[in-house]
């Protein structure tokens, strides 16, 4: 199909029809309803990212990007977050262990398996695209929004496993889409709230940061931008907005033949500085080939009529736009969507539940010599009330759960609290109990926990850098998906051992045993 066309007259398309084909968006609701398939075809938008709201079952799914095919088109793409860890969508899916935990198997060929896994599953969804591998490096302990979702510390080693994980996506007929260019892993904020800074040289970026996305430029098919100011390239404009970075450093440098794709430009990052719609007009400009205007339906008549405007004054050229187009053509003719043409089921579906669950248990590590408890003894069990959905992550697991899942094998007293910062840590008193503090959240412990208290367990079951804010041993999970609590159960019944090694700590040299 050529993108300069309306897919269903086969008419020239108008400028804001141009504009749809380089908008992604979100749609509410668990069915297309015909208001909105209506939307998609007047306007030609190709691209939607669905989320868990949108997600009941494998039937509705599977019916609803079939639906979703056929109002877009043969160049539909239809995009998910199935990273792996707490960063998934469609969670009864077998479930793949975070980045990190890959990291700590550190076995390339799991890796590819893995990532192979993935992509067979959301393939029998009517899914085209996946936003994964992360290859930012994980060098920033405090980092509050990537942590276990990167590979690790080393951009050599990190990079094979990325690159292994997606090799077995493409294998699959998935497209992946590394992320967050040109790298967000030594920030302290996360950019859904605020506009980080990486304030490095820029050698010291092009030897870590900058060095998983050189590396992989010649082979994915798909890149997203990180809402991150880097002065050393362009002290004005965060990088989906920066022309210094999308093409001089992507394109030019790199060589990047594939799809740039913004993050979502309703973060507050960019819509809270800039507005949705003029950082839209400067992020294409900058050389983005697709915008990703995941707002509300305002978001998105705003990010449509500013790119139309743009198209329509000539503001951006015939030919950029036609390269643009050009590039997602391809990205969707090389890896169409199978909605509405493969049964939600797929065949190896339970031999895929086994590969994960041996990934999250050869995933797990020890810090500082752990030891489980006694079986059927007494123990107390400290953890967060409650982990809400926090726009990124699937939500975490409730305290009512780790007490009934521990009760299986002890006999249980807990302690709940709402605010890690906000907690009395001294008050909370062993008395002869063994005591266990389960960490079902990324945030991280402040300092006084680590002074007030000494728990015999801490189970990380979710952000590894927490074990580092606890005066515990611990065991990593990096997390809680129920094959990774399989594999803690197993563990704490003395049925496995703990073999993974974590890939950030000894290269950051963070940590000294």
């Amino acid at each position: 199909m050529n993108s300069n066309l309306n897919h269903s007259s086969k008419q020239p398309l108008s400028a804001r029809q141009q504009a749809g084909q380089l908008i992604m968006i979100r749609l509410a609701g668990t069915e297309l309803t015909e208001e909105q398939a209506q939307y998609l075809r007047s306007n030609a938008i190709r691209a939607v990212c669905l989320f868990r709201p949108n997600m009941v079952n494998a039937a509705q799914l599977a019916k609803l990007t079939a639906d979703l095919r056929a109002a877009m088109g043969e160049n539909a793409l239809i995009a998910i977050d199935q990273e792996g860890g707490a960063v998934v969508r469609a969670t009864w899916l077998p479930s793949p262990p975070a980045a990190m935990g890959l990291g700590a198997a550190d076995d390339v060929e799991l890796a590819r398996a893995v990532g192979a896994a993935v992509a067979r599953g959301i393939k029998a969804l009517g899914f085209n695209w996946n936003f994964a591998p992360v290859l930012d490096m994980n060098n920033n302990l405090h980092n509050p929004v990537i942590a276990e979702r990167s590979f690790g510390a080393d951009p050599q080693r990190a990079t094979e496993l990325a690159m292994a994980w997606m090799d077995g996506s493409l294998a699959e007929g998935v497209a992946c889409c590394v992320k967050h260019a040109p790298g967000h892993g030594d920030t302290h904020v996360d950019s859904h709230r605020d506009l980080p800074t990486v304030d490095k040289s820029l050698a010291s970026l092009q030897a870590l940061e900058f060095s998983p996305f050189k590396q992989a430029a010649p082979y994915a098919p798909a890149m997203m931008t990180a809402h991150i100011v880097y002065p050393a390239l362009d002290p004005h404009h965060p990088a989906t907005m920066s022309r210094r970075i999308l093409t001089e450093l992507v394109r030019d440098e790199w060589q990047f033949k594939g799809v740039v794709i913004t993050d979502g430009m309703d973060m507050h990052a960019i819509a809270g500085r800039f507005g949705v719609g003029s950082a839209a007009a400067q992020a294409l400009l900058a050389g983005a080939d697709m915008v990703m205007a995941l707002g509300d339906r305002n978001t998105q008549e705003e990010t449509l009529n500013t790119l139309a405007d743009l198209i329509e004054s000539g503001g951006i050229s015939e030919s950029e736009l036609q390269a643009r187009q050009l590039r997602l053509d391809q990205l969707a003719a090389r890896y169409p969507s199978l909605a509405g043409q493969v049964a939600p089921a797929y065949a190896q579906v339970t031999q895929d539940h086994a590969l994960m669950a041996q990934a999250w248990q050869r995933s797990l590590t020890q810090y500082h010599d752990p030891k489980p408890p006694e079986l059927g003894s007494k123990l107390h069990l400290v953890v967060r009330a409650d982990v809400a959905h926090d726009g990124v992550s699937e939500k975490g697991l409730a305290a009512q759960q780790l007490f009934d899942w521990l009760s299986q094998w002890f006999s249980v007293e807990m302690t709940t609290f709402a605010n890690a910062e906000e907690f009395a840590w001294d008050t909370i008193h062993n008395a002869g109990q063994f005591t266990i503090l389960a960490s079902t959240s990324r945030l991280r412990y402040p300092e006084r926990a680590k002074r007030e208290w000494h728990p015999d367990l801490h189970l990380c079951l979710w952000n590894p850098f927490q074990c580092l804010d606890v005066n515990a041993p611990a065991l990593l999970s990096y997390g809680f998906a129920p094959p990774a609590l399989a594999a803690v159960g197993d563990w704490l019944q003395g049925k496995s051992s703990a073999t993974g090694r974590n890939p950030c700590f000894e290269i950051a040299d963070l940590v000294k045993n």
